[in-house]
């Protein structure tokens, strides 16, 4: 999380259990999503708009290229993942977006995270059936 030496800031999101690695570099606004453009990558329109939400809070959209390499979890996961990468790495880009980013809730880490299945039951919170006799 911090700036390199080609001018690119470094952002690192977390989602579930994904994990998205982003970069920033001054550009055109295109978005590259393990090497895929993001389009391809992020199949419905709704997981698109999340992974955009902090350029278009911002007006950022055609100012910066964002690389992202993101792993683990599915879709929902990484889009989440990927949307608070690229919030972190618009903060150290200008510290005045602290504010709208901060309102949106976008800087938040969202700790929900899928419960364990614990022993003695079929999974977190079911139990196997009870029988009296």
């Amino acid at each position: 999380m911090a700036e390199s030496k080609t001018n690119e800031f470094l952002g690192t999101g977390r989602r579930k259990t994904s994990i998205a690695r982003v970069r920033l570099s001054s550009g055109s606004g295109k978005v590259t999503v393990n090497g895929r453009a993001f389009e391809t990558y992020f199949p419905t329109d709704s997981l698109r708009m999340v992974v955009q939400q902090p350029l278009v809070v911002t007006n950022n959209v055609d100012k910066f290229d964002v690389r992202v390499n993101v792993s683990g979890g599915g879709p929902a996961g990484q889009a989440g993942a990927v949307r608070h990468g690229i919030s972190r790495a618009l903060l150290l880009a200008d510290a005045a977006l602290r504010p709208s980013l901060k309102a949106e809730g976008l800087l938040t880490r969202d700790p929900r995270m899928k419960e364990r299945k614990k022993y003695g039951q079929p999974g977190a919170r079911k139990r196997f059936q009870f029988s009296k006799r």
